[in-house]
């Protein structure tokens, strides 16, 4: 899953479950250790201050999956999963009176605070776990995550039940994860991506570990359904599903994603979801 030579090793590759724990440590050592890597391949695509749902490259600026900014410079949004807190700092920077963001990793955080410094930019962040916020019931008028820390938790309940408890009534909740039905077939962007090598139905984890057996990278796959259903239980009222095309002229690759299998199949979902006044 990994082949680019600066990120960690992969190690020995299995599908097995992952308790929060586990999911939490491994997640937490790899993006610290990759986070430097990643900033250097993927930094330029996201910009700065810039707001990129997915490798396809669908911006808020286009899509206003939150709405226009406008209408949330009076509001208190809360970025999961911020990485070096490209988005969040977008939003900031359109007049977005309060935006925080948090990530597991200090290193990537550490990233968003030189951004900041080289920006003028200034984003807030706090070193958490997207499965127990450090937040108050209620306090924010809207949660996002672009491919921040939903793809690395074991139970889409537990998550989305944390990000409604935070969300004020007729808040709303927007995130974006790799495409479930992308899990029936390889990592591999080009031709031979199109084969289906596994079960859509198989939950089970992939595990990078160490020669130890200890987790190193894990990610998870819930299906449709799955996501479905826990917005349903967390409370929420699913409000779409956007599944972004692939765009004419775009030929970058980014992992499992490019032009070839992104012509054809989705990459990215993305979820937007609102909590009912009532």
């Amino acid at each position: 899953m990994h082949d680019e030579t600066d990120y960690p090793a992969p190690g020995h590759v299995e599908r097995r479950d992952v308790d929060a724990g586990e999911s939490a440590r491994a997640g937490r050592l790899w993006w610290d250790g990759a986070a430097d890597a990643y900033q250097a391949e993927h930094g330029g695509f996201l910009g700065d201050a810039d707001f990129v749902w997915c490798p396809e490259g669908l911006t808020e600026e286009r899509a206003r999956l939150l709405g226009e900014p406008a209408e949330l410079r009076g509001a208190r949004v809360l970025e999961v999963g911020c990485g070096a807190g490209q988005c969040g700092r977008w939003l900031r920077a359109r007049g977005v009176r309060e935006v925080v963001a948090f990530d597991l990793s200090f290193r990537q955080l550490q990233h968003s605070r030189r951004i900041d410094t080289e920006t003028g930019h200034s984003l807030p962040t706090v070193q958490a776990d997207a499965q127990r916020l450090p937040f108050a019931d209620a306090s924010f008028d809207a949660v996002f995550s672009s491919f921040g820390a939903f793809p690395f938790v074991p139970s889409a309940d537990d998550a989305l039940g944390e990000a409604a408890r935070v969300l004020r009534p007729g808040g709303r909740l927007v995130f974006s994860v790799t495409h479930p039905v992308r899990w029936s077939f390889p990592d591999d962007p080009g031709e031979e991506g199109f084969t289906v090598h596994q079960s859509y139905f198989d939950r089970r984890a992939y595990v990078e570990e160490d020669d130890e057996g200890n987790a190193v990278y894990v990610e998870h796959h819930h299906t449709v359904g799955d996501w479905v259903r826990g917005i349903a239980r967390a409370g929420l009222t699913l409000k779409d599903l956007v599944e972004p095309e692939w765009p004419e002229g775009l030929d970058r690759v980014w992992g499992g994603w490019g032009p070839v299998r992104g012509r054809m199949i989705p990459g990215t979902a993305i979820f937007s979801a609102v909590r009912p006044k009532g």
